[in-house]
Parts: structure tokens; sequence; C-alpha cells
């Protein structure tokens, strides 16, 4: 005899009720299950005075987050965890592991491969070993902030050598330390204070260029610089100081890097202002884009510099005759000096002029076959509107100076200075 679907339920629940487990069965669906869940946690939170454990299924796996239950609970019943790692770590997951238990603001991620085992050494019902289990540590919740606006100030002594304002984004502590996050235009200090005395702190630093304009990125480059040298250094809000410690020097290399783009964009700074264009930093740079903004950079200081670009010139004679022409004509080489309208590079897409220059060098020749040429037509009457190729004797190049500059040099070029690249001469 059939038995229909719905009667069939209505005994299941039926005979559920008699022993009194009609929610057993989940007969009221997604609601039951709620309810089933929020009793099950309000069963968690009894377990203990200060601790609860939050729950969630996802799939076959049960996820388990560890709650205070009030801010002290960590200091009157503490919870020691114990990580035993699986095989190296990925230098970014070893950098965030040092970084645990200082409150900072960031959830910290170790995947299965990565943990072999966990311990727990606490309140009865939490201790135990774990195994084959992911670990994210979580944030605390965010501490708010009695004030936001603060200095790194850089010491030596007493003394303060540099200061730079900030914004405090966070202060937190944990079972380790505590630790305080300053964001700065285009970067961020990340300071971990050791609980313990006589502990070293840790500063962790982080930038971009991206979007900035000089004279921020140069902000942005002396605080690197700073903290690359190592010394004494301190967070300070009006209220007093919040954190500091004493730097290590960074490796030579590094200090040497930051130093190439420091000028880099002091180069950059200076040129932008000359031209009243003002645009962000450009990401990338060609080796011809660097050469040609330290020329510009010099020039407009009132420099003589040597130009690698410019290895030859081409003239158009008047058809004007006369003894010194002959003579460089016949190969003999001369002192020749000439001008443009205007000095430009182009950086960015940017078109830049830095105004009327001259160019100039003691001795050039006229290259082969435009020499007899032009000879023969000045001989011929006819030396109007023929063209010569000069160059600089040597492999040297042509020296350039602004019109309008004051040069305490003459046309001495200045070396160039930088660094990976042959001085042009």
């Amino acid at each position: 005899m059939a038995v229909s679907k719905e009667r069939h339920q209505d005994q299941l629940f039926e005979a559920a009720k008699v022993y009194g487990q009609e929610r057993a069965l989940f007969m009221d669906g997604v609601r039951d299950v709620s309810a089933r869940v929020t009793a099950l946690g309000q069963q968690a939170d009894g377990l203990d005075d200060h601790w609860t454990v939050d729950f969630a299924r996802q799939g076959r796996r049960v996820v388990h987050t560890l709650r205070a239950k009030h801010p002290r609970a960590h200091e009157v019943s503490p919870v020691e965890i114990t990580l035993t790692g699986n095989g190296p770590l990925t230098p970014d997951l070893a950098q965030a592991v040092r970084s645990l238990g200082f409150g900072l603001p960031e959830e910290v991620v170790l995947p299965r491969g990565a943990v072999e085992s966990l311990t727990v050494i606490g309140p009865e019902w939490l201790s135990g070993e774990h195994l084959d289990i992911e670990v994210r540590w979580q944030p605390a919740d965010k501490v708010p902030l009695a004030e936001t606006a603060v200095e790194v100030a850089f010491l030596d002594g007493e003394h303060v050598t540099a200061c730079y304002p900030g914004t405090l984004a966070h202060v937190g502590r944990d079972s380790v330390g505590r630790s305080v996050r300053v964001d700065l235009a285009g970067g961020s200090l990340e300071l971990m204070i050791p609980s313990a005395s006589g502990a070293s702190a840790s500063l962790r630093f982080t930038s971009s260029l991206e979007k900035l304009e000089p004279a921020a990125g140069l902000r942005l480059l002396r605080i690197y610089e700073r903290i690359a040298a190592g010394g004494a250094f301190e967070v300070r809000a009006s209220a007093g100081v919040i954190g500091g410690g004493e730097l290590p020097p960074r490796p030579e290399a590094a200090r040497q890097e930051a130093a190439r783009l420091r000028s880099y964009i002091e180069d950059l700074k200076a040129v932008q202002r000359h031209c009243e264009q003002y645009f962000p930093i450009p990401d990338e740079l060609t080796p011809t884009d660097r050469i040609a903004l330290r020329m510009a950079r010099l020039l407009i200081q009132g420099h003589c510099v040597a130009s690698p670009f410019m290895t030859r010139a081409r003239f158009t004679l008047n058809g004007q005759d006369s003894p010194t022409l002959r003579s460089l004509l016949s190969g003999e080489p001369h002192a020749v000096r000439g001008s443009t309208a205007a000095f430009a590079l182009t950086l960015a897409g940017r078109h830049l002029e830095l105004g009327p220059a001259h160019f100039y060098h003691p001795h050039v020749t006229v290259e082969t076959e435009d020499d007899r040429r032009a000879l023969a037509a000045l001989e011929a009457g006819r030396g109007e509107g023929c063209e010569v190729t000069v160059r600089p004797v040597g492999g040297e190049c042509f020296r350039h100076l602004l019109r309008d500059a004051a040069p305490g040099s003459g046309w001495t070029p200045v070396p160039l200075k930088l660094p990976g690249f042959t001085e042009p001469r």
C-alpha cells in the first residue's frame, strides 16, 4: 500500500514529538538550522567566562574562531598557542609569522602545507594538539584613536636630525607586544614593540612612488634613507611619544640604490620647476631619458655640458668666403659655435623646453667629401646653399650652454656624474 510523502512526514513529526525530538528532524527547514546553531553557540559560550569559540561549516570543514569575551581575557586567562612549521616558509609568509602577537591590523593565513601542528595551552576545554589544519590569525577589534596627527622624528642623541608628518592609522596590542602604524604620503611605517624588557623594536617600511610628484617622492625617499642609515627614531603625538627604537643600518647596496633614485627625482624636480610643468614621477625611465634629464638640470644651473646626443652638426654656407673657412674646408681643425631656438627633452610624453641654447667645440673638422665639394663650389662662386657636416675631433661631443646662463667655467663642461654611464667628452 502506497503512503504519500506528506503523510509520511506527518507520521515522522508525530513520532518525534512523542520523544521530544521534533526539532532534531529540522521539520521547519532553515529556521530550525538557525535555531540549532544559535543554541549550540550558547552552549559554547557557557564553556568559559573569558573565551568562546565561534564556528562555521564550509563543505566538509568546520572553522573555529577563538574570541575573547572581554578586553582583559588574555591577561586573566592566558591562552598559549604553539605552531610547528612544516618546511621553510616563503619570505612573505615568514615576515607575516614574525609579526604575530603584536596586534597588527591584518589577517595572517597559514595554509595546511605550512603547518605541521598547532598546540593550544589554556582552559581545559580548549587545550590540545591539532594536525592537518589551516590557521587564520585575525586582528583584534580596532581601538579608537584619541588623535591621528603624529610626527616621525629621527634622533642623534637628544638632537632631532629630521622630522616628517604622518597620520596615526593603528595602535594595537597582543600577547607578544604592541604595534603602531603611521601612514605617510606614498608609504607607511609599522612599528612592533615587544613587551619583554630589553627586547629590540622592529620597523617595517613600505613605499611606492606611483602617482607622487617629485616633492612628495623626495620626502618618502629621505625617510627611507634615514631608516637605512640606522639610528634612533620616535613616533610622536602631542600627548607624547607613542613608540620608537634603535634601527640597525641596512646594507650599503640598498642605501646606494636609494641615493641614485633620489638624484633622479631631484633632477626631475628642478626641470619641472624651470619649465613650470608638474606631473607625477614617471614609472619608467630609459638610459637616454636619464642622461637628458641630468644634462637639463646642469644647464638650468648655468653649467656647460657635453652632449653625447650631438656628435656632429650640419651647416649651410651663405656664400661668403674667408681664409678661416678655406682653412676649415682644407682639413684644419677650428672652433665652431652655433645656436638652437630651444634646448628641449621629451619625458613621460611631455615636451619640456629649457630655452634658447648655444653649442660649441674648440676643435672640429669637416667630413670628407663635404670639404672637397664645398671648396669647389666656393672656387666657382656658387658657395651659397652648400651644406657641410662638421665633427669634433677625437670622438668628442659638442658642448651646450643656455643662452641666458651666467656660467662660472666658460665652455669647460662639467661631468654628469651618473653611476653606470660613461662621461661624454
